[in-house]
């Protein structure tokens, strides 16, 4: 396995806590604001956060915050050990001229637009704030794990653009995906389908630019489950007059299906995965948050990076309400089972009229 030939040693997050705790002695520093964090460099981070949410993300889980968890996923996947890349180090910003001509980064140029005044205001890495800037997002969304943040990425220097194709496409298939992420960050099959949990709190701009903004399950504005239970429904409609490349029809209005997310809820090597969080938030969580701290450091040594993840602020709790459930006007006989040594979860649906998803307001 490659992380076993690379200084870069991707392993779950709690080692990585424990891996730099064992090169700094722990001790707690008050911060200007009055914050306690275990290393007083984090200090640094309380006023980007404070200025981040109000003025870049309005406070709620939004257009912006969804660009800025899609912006850190395709910073970090960009590494690979044969083919080059530098992982998460912020190249998609200071060397967005190529990056972004890449057919898989389009669309980012809005979420990058977003943050360089605020990268330059605080004067920080690119690297770190595009991760930092991820990790706060999650916590405007109800239902969100609490992710980790390291700080301490150095900027990216040439030739740190890796090669066009390091990014996974909606219309790939699940082999080369599987291959991509295991080859960036040695993920496995169902960390792959962890990580897609983000597609609860997304939309698609560019697969079909008809129509911005295209929510992939009935609930963008909170991380929950529904993303493996919409996508297991029978698909019958597009949401818009004609289907983009790497999108399939969904099985509710307004939804937009991506081809790549279809095949690994039916596929026999992630499908039995996929099903395992539908309906299971903690699971959902905790397997998310795991992938995404490893993630987040691709292409650096942990000892190299400190954990300031005491900056990050606690996730909101999903509503009370938000039950897992099949939207108004489904039942299970819609949903396509796929995994062959379980059944699917039974869920309820909702009342009324069948469901028509809004698209989500731009910013």
């Amino acid at each position: 396995m490659f992380f076993m030939n690379l200084p870069v040693i991707l392993v779950a997050f709690s080692a990585i806590h424990a891996a730099y705790g064992a090169f700094t002695p722990k001790r707690r520093a008050t911060c200007a604001g009055g914050q306690t964090v275990n290393n007083e460099a984090c200090c640094a981070w309380f006023p980007v956060l404070e200025d981040i949410v109000p003025n870049m993300f309005d406070t709620e889980c939004g257009d912006d915050a969804h660009g800025a968890l899609r912006l850190s996923f395709h910073d970090a996947v960009g590494f690979s050990p044969t083919h080059g890349g530098g992982g998460a180090d912020g190249s998609i910003i200071v060397f967005q001229d190529t990056e972004l001509a890449f057919p898989a980064n389009a669309g980012l140029d809005d979420p990058i637009n977003t943050e360089i005044p605020f990268i330059k205001a605080h004067n920080v890495t690119p690297g770190d704030f595009i991760q930092f800037a991820a990790a706060v997002s999650l916590t405007l969304c109800p239902g969100a794990p609490r992710v980790g943040f390291m700080m301490g990425r150095p900027m990216p220097l040439a030739p740190s653009p890796g090669p066009d194709g390091l990014v996974p496409e909606p219309f790939d298939n699940v082999d080369v995906i599987l291959e991509r992420m295991a080859d960036a960050g040695g993920f496995s099959p169902t960390d792959v389908v962890a990580l897609l949990a983000s597609h609860s709190v997304a939309g698609a701009d560019t697969v079909d630019p008809t129509i911005p903004g295209t929510p992939f399950d009935s609930t963008p504005s909170v991380f929950d489950t529904q993303i493996f239970i919409e996508v297991q429904l029978r698909g019958t409609q597009f949401p818009g007059s004609q289907p983009g490349q790497g999108e399939v029809m969904s099985g509710v209005m307004g939804e937009l299906r991506l081809q790549s997310d279809h095949l690994f809820a039916r596929d026999s090597a992630t499908n039995c995965a996929w099903q395992s969080f539908a309906g299971n938030l903690p699971r959902t969580q905790n397997a998310f948050a795991s992938a995404f701290n490893r993630m987040s450091i691709i292409g650096h040594n942990p000892a190299d990076l400190i954990d300031c993840s005491d900056v990050i602020p606690a996730a909101l709790p999903l509503p009370a309400d938000a039950a897992p459930h099949l939207p108004a006007g489904q039942t299970m006989e819609d949903i396509e089972q796929a995994c062959a040594t379980a059944a699917f979860p039974t869920f309820a649906a909702l009342p009324g009229p069948a469901t028509s998803i809004p698209a989500i307001p731009q910013s």
